[in-house]
């Protein structure tokens, strides 16, 4: 990711948000979260480079900042919970979409977390449901919600949302968990039987 139209298209990519430039500045382009109007991504031209400025959790903020020489305290807000990645070509761009979907998550009032942590308690060996991934995470009815949740998966070696199917027992589409066939592999890794693109439910749904 090196340009600030890569930056604001993932930035819109998530739920409720839109695009602003409030300084009458168009240096200045915000994507914010409609629910409150906070702005979770700002970008700008500085020195040759894109940079954004992405908020974070202090202890993550600092993380960053050590793995990546080009993410630096934020310019022109709070160090302690702002950082400025600045688009150089040597952050990969996972980390990038990483890091503006944390700053998202703690900007928003969005229930990905709730979402992410309902994942992380489905047991090995065993499936869920959109529907019921939703109702752990406190409503049943952003199924939906989950779906989107899960294909912008942050943590996938930590979030195992292979384990989630749909309603029938079926897997997703091939581009949700890195290519055909792999979200049957790592189920059929768990001991749990794939037939035709499904998960006998009857067996392997966990019971919680």
């Amino acid at each position: 990711m090196k340009t600030r139209e890569e930056a604001l298209r993932y930035g819109l990519s998530f739920s409720d948000t839109y695009q602003d430039a409030p300084f009458h500045d168009q240096n200045w382009q915000l994507v914010r979260y409609r629910g409150n109007k906070k702005a979770f991504l700002w970008t700008y031209e500085k020195d040759g480079h894109i940079h954004l400025n992405v908020k974070a959790d202090p202890e993550k903020a600092f993380f960053w900042r050590k793995i990546h020489n080009s993410v630096i305290p934020g310019y022109h807000q709070n160090k302690d919970h702002w950082n400025t990645i600045i688009l150089d070509g040597t952050i990969p761009d996972k980390d990038i979409r990483l890091m503006i979907a944390e700053s998202y998550d703690l900007i928003s009032d969005c229930p990905s977390k709730r979402i992410y942590e309902a994942v992380k308690k489905i047991p090995y060996g065993r499936v869920a449901t959109y529907a019921q991934v939703a109702e752990i995470a406190g409503d049943r009815k952003m199924a939906r919600a989950v779906g989107n949740a899960l294909h912008k998966n942050p943590d996938p070696d930590k979030i195992p949302c292979f384990r989630v199917v749909n309603s029938k027992g079926e897997l997703a589409g091939e581009f949700a968990f890195g290519g055909p066939g792999a979200q049957a592999e790592r189920l059929e890794a768990e001991g749990i039987t794939v037939s035709d693109g499904k998960v006998d439910l009857s067996l392997f749904q966990w019971k919680y």
